[in-house]
């Protein structure tokens, strides 16, 4: 049954008056296709390319956020612990302790301009989003962003992240240990502006993310918080632990890269594993013999359940001969865990996205579905609507765009009121996301999603369809619409 307007006109016509204009409330729940709103399941393994387990014998393993989930409470204390320092090391403001944690206000992917001190999120055609970009914890107008770029939304590929997600002016945070960083970067800037005190923004970010934050990681604080309540701060420990018995009772060789230190992997790890320290160096292996220490002899092989520390790639590939899809690499940083593995040596590699729990709930909802669905379908009776010039039209086509703009808040604020869902950016997909499908052959929540999973399963990636390719988008199978009028309709234009 076509879908009818509160004029009684079918929706692939365009509405007479305003009167016609299709209403949220009364209609929306209608275009919600059957199963729209089924639970996703969070434990699912995605694929972004085919991947066939039976062909795989060596699982490789970053540590933090992969093999080694953290609770939030780890975010807390590295934002508490690198704020006081700023106080005093750097002597800023005392009142800057007044500031607490805020665990939901940033997300991963963001972009941050250190000269301009504002933090944004960026699609994948390098245009931001409007609404999400903040100076401190306040947002930016619109109006005043674009004073800032020239103009327009979009950010120049010379000023943008590079490839490996660091610019000479814009960064973006990728890993899951740059959320307490971003939040401590804004609430430094919201101190200076709130109280009106000059500074100068590059200097912050110097001294938030390379010193304060640096010197969490660096000096050790995070690993001896966790080593001292392992039940406070590790996550899915024993199922991480099933995982890894399961590959090894399979035969499967397992290796592990990480730059945290032997004493922290040791104590928090139940299986015995081997380390190197991953980096895009030259430096030889040396092994650690049972006490943790350096050895000095030539390192020719790679002996099993032995321990080594530094070396590289290079070096870890010519003394092992892992080459291609017989190696999958799990990692949560898409640049320094996975890029390089996959597009320089052919490994597969798998994202560990632990957003995914949070985001497949929300895109369960129904709530969710009813804002989407709508807003598909309002999308689709614009584009139909907008050939029509006379005046009633262009009156319902204004007020169906500022219905669209709140539609679109309104969905984005689902996830996060500030920066919206992780994966998309209104409708195109995000900086992140773009990158996650270019160097992750498959992606999950958790490294125990691969419990669910026979070991000679295949992963095959849904084929979507490119925008040329449908001959019927939801919106368009919603309200009776063809996606692109026809060109006669299309007449009246020229």
């Amino acid at each position: 049954t076509s879908l009818k307007t509160r004029g009684g006109k079918a929706a692939g016509e365009p509405a007479e008056s305003p009167a016609d204009a299709f209403s949220l409330h009364s209609c929306s729940t209608y275009l919600i296709p059957p199963g729209a709103c089924k639970s996703l399941n969070s434990s699912v393994i995605y694929a972004n390319n085919e991947v066939d387990l039976a062909e795989v014998d060596i699982y490789g393993f970053d540590y933090d956020y992969t093999l080694a989930q953290y609770s939030n409470a780890l975010n807390t204390l590295i934002y508490n612990t690198a704020r006081d320092f700023l106080v005093e090391h750097f002597k800023y403001p005392e009142e800057i302790k007044t500031y607490d944690y805020l665990p939901n206000f940033a997300v991963r992917g963001l972009h941050y301009d250190i000269q301009k001190g504002l933090l944004m999120k960026i699609d994948a055609f390098h245009y931001i989003q409007p609404g999400t970009v903040y100076r401190g914890l306040t947002p930016l107008p619109d109006e005043e962003v674009l004073d800032l770029y020239g103009g327009t939304f979009h950010v120049p590929l010379q000023q943008d992240s590079g490839f490996y997600g660091k610019g000479p002016k814009v960064k973006q945070f990728m890993d899951i240990f740059s959320i307490p960083e971003m939040t401590l970067m804004a609430v430094a800037n919201d101190f200076f502006i709130t109280n009106d005190i000059e500074y100068d923004p590059v200097h912050l970010f110097k001294d938030v993310s390379v010193s304060a934050i640096g010197m969490v990681h660096i000096k050790g604080y995070m690993y001896k918080w966790i080593m001292q309540d392992l039940d406070k701060f590790i996550l899915r420990g024993d199922e991480t632990d099933a995982v890894l018995h399961k590959l090894a009772s399979h035969g499967k060789k397992l290796f592990l890269i990480t730059n945290s230190p032997f004493s922290f992997v040791n104590s928090t790890s139940r299986d015995p594993s081997q380390q190197c320290f991953f980096k895009n160096g030259y430096r030889p292996f040396r092994r650690l013999d049972g006490n943790g220490d350096l050895r000095w002899e030539k390192i020719t092989s790679l002996e099993k359940g032995q321990i080594y520390k530094q070396g590289n790639l290079f070096d870890f590939l010519r003394l092992t001969g892992w080459r291609g899809s017989k190696v999958l690499y799990f990692g949560d940083h898409l640049y320094s865990d996975l890029a390089d593995l996959m597009l320089r040596h052919g490994w597969r590699t798998a994202a560990i996205v632990p957003e995914l729990e949070h985001e497949t709930k929300v895109v369960s909802a129904h709530r969710y579905a009813v804002n989407l669905t709508w807003l598909q379908a309002l999308t689709g009776l614009m584009e139909r609507l907008q050939i029509h010039r006379d005046a009633e039209s262009r009156d319902v086509f204004v007020e169906w765009q500022k219905e669209r703009e709140e539609l679109r808040v309104m969905t984005k604020n689902l996830f996060n009121p500030q920066f919206g869902s992780i994966f998309r950016t209104l409708h195109n997909p995000t900086y992140f996301s773009r990158r996650l499908n270019r160097f992750s052959d498959i992606y999950m929540a958790s490294l125990s999603c691969l419990l669910n999973y026979d070991l000679s399963y295949t992963f095959y990636p849904r084929r979507t369809p490119l925008q040329h390719e449908a001959p019927l988008w939801m919106d368009q199978l919603c309200t009776g619409c063809m996606k692109t009028p026809h060109l006669e309709d299309m007449a009246n234009i020229r």
